[in-house]
């Protein structure tokens, strides 16, 4: 029979609070099973899987699930969906959900609920005591519980509390578990991610209790499931320490008694060592020794050598060594072995090395030989691709720290505040900001937008940021220098377009499928001069851009800018702009599409002016704290992260004290050059 499939469907719901405590959201996953022999392993593989991506997603309770606490919630949720197949007989719906509270004593709880959909026998006294409704039992009140079903004596045994609940053509059995040793933690430090990473991968493949082996079930059947299950695990995971993890746990100990494995150093050369990244053993005493031993003496594999078994000395008598070569590790006790080293390879590099081994036999047997083999391979792939996605995180974050300013230029009469958090994906991100001073005691900044993602986003990102610089300490107004930066956006595409044409000619006319990308951007550019006493006289133009929201004191929120068109798609025109003052205790907030086109389902974050309603409650806070409030109103407005990149820029208008002399400062004019007039600050 094959193995059922799984869909889980993992969701976050808004907390509540109560006078006393605060509740944090509540992790739930779902799923449904047919009741049939397989479902309770579905149900098994389920669970191990919930409680593995909350550990990697850092939910603070996650620091409490212990491997008992696991083994418990497995087990509650073995004999509940066996007992529902076996009594019922229909489609099980399964719900695991984390429930956390917050207070002076922070606390968190697994509840697992299982429910059937025609319960195989009637239930007395169903819904008596308080009108319509379903009828809640609590354990403490049923009857013998072998009367419902096989292991429930197991499930109060090992949860905190359980019950039975029924409803109209359905019972559900519930069982909580607490979550022990747990308190609110501090900020993950650096290495955090990893360790849970780590974690997630020992809740996924748990080391199984030592056991008598029985390679027969090896065959036909065995094989294709593991190397199933393998592939599932090692799929999507983008850090090769955690795929040595996970591959290191699904060997040790199903296929072997230990295991070790060596990952290359990426560009290394050959003179590069590679390093032993993992080590497992079925008995854990003798990992630290095993790793000691292989330390001093690593596998040497022929050059060119693949995916296939090198034998391996596990144990040499001393006199069958050759008096230079390294003593190989011996087992705990002085057992012998037999070893085989296989290598880890991805299109004809070779990535590290796996070393498995198992204890008093000869040799290892053919059929495990041969699925260790398929394993390797499989291994090798989720290596190699978990590298690509390093190297192109690692060029995209260099490549977005040289397009993004190291620092932004502090504005007299103003503060101001940034969060910018580019969407992981591993790719380079199109939003980009900048604060800097011009000529005439003016500062400009910017907040922009380019189309696309990727390596021609950062083309136009490195394009704009210094055309704007240079078009404004040359002194043309807001409009003017959008005027002059589309037609320079312009020119450029046509030299693209011309380059491609010719590309397209020297290839005979294939067309060439490069990836390019029209070459626009959406764009919001001020300028903002001092006033005495603080503040500042403020001129904004957006171009094809979300608008800038002016907030008074009083509550009251605005547009500040005009829409206009996008840059680099149209040719003539001409880009207005609006001028007003931003008067101590004003707020200006400037985003981009990634927080306005938020979605939850059909909806979107600025639906109904909702942007505006959060920035309305950010009266009287400064800067930092409106910025804040307003990335945390954006992250919950929906369960999953965001999935575009997230930008927003607010200046805060203060007063300062009267002092200084008189200076001149620049005010725009309608000729979008500059005028002067007298200001004191």
């Amino acid at each position: 029979m094959a193995p059922i499939p799984l869909q889980r469907d993992i969701v976050q719901r808004p907390g509540t609070t109560r006078a006393g405590h605060a509740h944090r959201p509540r992790l739930a996953g779902r799923t449904s099973l047919p009741g049939v022999p397989l479902a309770p392993s579905a149900a098994r593989r389920f669970v191990r899987a919930a409680l593995a991506e909350w550990t990697g997603l850092g939910v603070p309770a996650a620091v409490g699930f212990s491997d008992r606490l696991a083994d418990d919630a497995v087990t509650v949720t073995n004999e509940l969906v066996t007992n529902a197949v076996v009594h019922a007989g229909t489609t099980v719906d399964l719900l695991l959900r984390l429930e956390e509270e917050g207070g002076d004593e922070p606390s968190a709880a697994l509840v697992l609920e299982v429910t059937d959909h025609h319960p195989a026998r009637p239930v007395s006294g169903e819904g008596s005591g308080a009108g319509p409704g379903p009828a809640r039992t609590p354990a403490d009140e049923l009857p013998d519980p072998a009367e419902y079903g096989r292991g429930l004596q197991l499930v109060a045994t090992l949860a905190d509390s359980w019950g039975i609940t029924y409803r109209t053509g359905r019972k559900t059995v519930w069982a909580r578990l607490p979550v022990d040793d747990w308190s609110s933690p501090p900020a993950a430090p650096d290495g955090e991610t990893l360790r849970r990473g780590l974690r997630a991968a020992e809740i996924l493949a748990p080391a199984a209790r030592r056991t008598e082996r029985d390679d027969a079930v090896w065959d036909s059947r065995g094989a294709p499931a593991f190397l199933a299950e393998a592939s599932d695990l090692l799929a999507g995971q983008l850090d090769e320490e955690l795929v040595a993890a996970i591959a290191g746990q699904l060997l040790v100990p199903r296929l072997a008694d230990w295991c070790a494995i060596w990952l290359e150093a990426e560009g290394g050369g050959p003179a590069a060592e590679p390093r032993l990244a993992r080590v497992w053993h079925s008995d854990e005493t003798g990992a630290e020794p095993l790793r000691t031993a292989l330390e001093k003496a690593p596998p040497e594999l022929p050059d060119g050598a693949g995916p296939v078994p090198v034998p391996w000395p596990a144990h040499h008598a001393e006199d069958d060594r050759q008096e230079d070569s390294p003593a190989p590790p011996s087992y705990p006790g002085g057992r012998d072995g037999a070893a085989l080293a296989f290598r880890i390879t991805a299109g004809g590099r070779a990535l590290g090395t796996v070393l498995v081994g198992r204890e008093g036999v000869a040799q290892v047997p053919e059929a495990v030989t041969s699925l260790i083999e398929d394993f390797v391979r499989r291994l090798g792939l989720a290596v190699g691709a978990a590298r690509a996605y390093t190297r192109q995180a690692t060029i995209s974050r260099i490549l977005q720290r040289g397009l993004l300013p190291s620092k932004v230029a502090e504005i007299p009469g103003l503060t101001s505040a940034l969060v910018y958090e580019p969407s992981d994906d591993g790719v380079v991100g199109g939003d980009f900001y900048d604060i800097f001073p011009c000529p005439g005691d003016r500062w400009c900044f910017v907040l922009g937008d380019v189309q696309g993602s990727g390596p021609e986003a950062a083309v136009v990102t490195g394009l704009a940021r210094p055309w704007l610089r240079l078009l404004s300490r040359e002194g043309f107004g807001v409009g003017k220098v959008l005027d002059r930066l589309n037609r320079l956006l312009l020119d450029d595409a046509m030299e693209a377009a011309e380059a491609a044409a010719l590309m397209v000619a020297a290839a005979g006319g294939r067309q060439l499928h490069d990836g390019a990308q029209p070459r626009f951007l959406s764009l919001l550019y001020g300028e903002v001069v001092p006033l005495p006493g603080g503040g500042a006289r403020c001129t904004v133009a957006s171009a094809g851009h979300p608008l800038p929201l002016l907030l008074r004191p009083d509550g009251s929120v605005r547009p500040a800018a005009e829409p206009q068109v996008l840059l680099g798609v149209v040719e003539d025109v001409a880009y207005g702009s609006q001028a007003f003052d931003l008067l101590p205790g004003d707020t200006l907030l400037c985003v981009t599409d990634g927080v306005t086109e938020r979605r939850s389902g059909p909806l979107m974050f600025d639906d109904g002016d909702g942007l505006a309603r959060v920035l309305a409650g950010c009266a009287g806070l400064p800067a930092e704290a409106t910025a804040e409030r307003i990335r945390r109103a954006v992250h919950a407005f929906a369960e999953r992260p965001p999935d575009d990149d997230l930008a927003l820029m607010v200046l805060h208008a203060e007063r300062l004290p009267d002092s200084g002399p008189v200076r001149t400062a620049p005010a725009a004019s309608d000729n979008g050059r500059y005028a002067f007039r007298t200001a004191r600050w």
